[in-house]
């Protein structure tokens, strides 16, 4: 019986340090690009600015509220009219809109699948044009381009790029859940963007205010058939293929952010789903590459799925802290790491957060959201349980109803 009890104490003491050590790990990983992310510079402009052809794709899934006003917006580029193209894919669109996009200057795509997907629309769109263009961009349905938006873009692929993301940013501002979900996003921006191309690595891709060098693009899309996370899958494909992804801070594109607890709910279960599917189909992948062609970039794509997202990092690293503490200075109840180490962990989220945050989020309506943090803490942590089937069908999230 001693022994039995001694084998539980061990593998107990074994659980303990390995949660520790990772949770270590996924603080340190993001504290170092949160640095890193203090020096990125903006890449020097080649002088061959003659404006390329681009084809601008906006997949639009049943977005009758956004559709029409994001491609009049479009048009309204600061760039040669002949040179680029808005290609509206409609998808379950209602007869009214189609009728309105019918009248505007745009190439209309109609699509029709059994399990819409926007690897499909975009594939159909490839398929259905003649017209052969230099430069492919993929924005959502509800984005916005800022007046110069392509002319940034054409600079930065005469620059020799040939994948480029785009700055993506909150367009809304007017509930807790939608100033969260844009701090969030400024966050990754800063560590998996600005960080990961200050340290010479890709960086990541958003699903939208995404552009590609033309036939790059028809080649990997062939490639792509991501329910959820097609954004991850392009990622993978193009690290496979040794090419960088480069980023444009100051190259604005305005988007959406969930405005209620649902839709938060809805797309952060869909992000977690594609976080466990690329991680496992990935995983093996990423070790070769790092130990046997040192391709640290691809290893580090997939070290990207194994970190805990923001939310419950903060969360579970807070509440550990809390009760290690109290185990150790309260109750004085024995365990294997000190509480010290979670403190450390914790006050390197801190400074990540402090680090990564704009300066334009300090204020009182940001303080004001983090009220809503336990709520959207305890639906991450409660998503984790709810995650089959989340990537085995598209979960669609509205846009265009702002809410005060």
């Amino acid at each position: 019986m001693e022994t039995i009890t001694k084998v539980f104490q061990y593998l107990a003491q074994g659980v303990e340090m390995v949660f520790a050590v990772y949770f270590m790990i996924s603080c340190l990983y993001v504290l170092v690009f949160a640095v890193a992310g203090q020096f990125y510079k903006k890449r020097k402009e080649s002088t061959d600015n003659q404006p390329g052809k681009m084809a601008i794709f906006i997949p639009a899934y049943k977005e009758d509220a956004v559709i029409i006003h994001v491609a009049k917006k479009a048009l309204l580029q600061h760039y040669p009219a002949n040179l680029f193209d808005v290609i509206i894919i409609a998808d379950s669109l209602q007869p009214t809109t189609l009728s309105k996009l019918q009248k505007l200057p745009v190439k209309l795509v109609e699509v029709n699948f059994e399990n819409s997907t926007k690897a499909k629309a975009l594939n159909k769109a490839i398929l259905d044009l003649e017209k052969v263009y230099d430069y492919a961009l993929v924005l959502d349905a509800d984005n916005i381009m800022e007046d110069y938006f392509l002319v940034k873009m054409n600079t930065a692929f005469k620059n020799g790029y040939r994948v480029i993301q785009a700055h993506r940013k909150a367009k809304n501002l007017n509930t807790s859940f939608a100033v969260l979900d844009a701090a969030s996003e400024e966050i990754n921006n800063h560590i998996y963007r600005k960080g990961h191309r200050a340290l010479g690595l890709s960086s990541g891709l958003i699903g939208s205010g995404m552009g590609f060098e033309y036939k790059l693009f028809v080649s990997i899309m062939k490639k792509i058939t991501a329910i959820g996370g097609f954004d991850k899958e392009l990622e993978f494909e193009l690290a496979k293929r040794n090419i960088t992804i480069e980023y444009l801070q100051n190259t604005v594109l305005l988007d959406e952010k969930v405005q209620k607890s649902s839709d938060f709910s809805k797309q952060r279960r869909r992000w977690l789903a594609t976080q466990f599917v690329y991680l496992k189909r990935n995983y093996r992948a990423g070790a070769r590459a790092l130990f046997t062609n040192g391709d640290i970039n691809f290893f580090d794509k997939v070290f990207q799925m194994i970190i805990p997202p923001r939310i419950l990092l903060l969360g579970i690293t807070i509440l550990t802290a809390l009760f290690y503490s109290i185990f150790d200075f309260g109750f004085s109840i024995e365990t294997h790491v000190s509480s010290f180490l979670w403190l450390v962990n914790l006050s390197f989220l801190v400074v990540t957060f402090l680090l990564a945050l704009p300066r334009t989020f300090y204020n009182l309506a940001t303080l004001k959201a983090m009220a809503s943090l336990p709520s959207a803490f305890l639906r991450m942590f409660c998503l984790l349980f709810k995650l089959k089937g989340a990537n085995t069908k598209f979960i669609h999230t509205s846009h265009g109803v702002i809410k005060s």
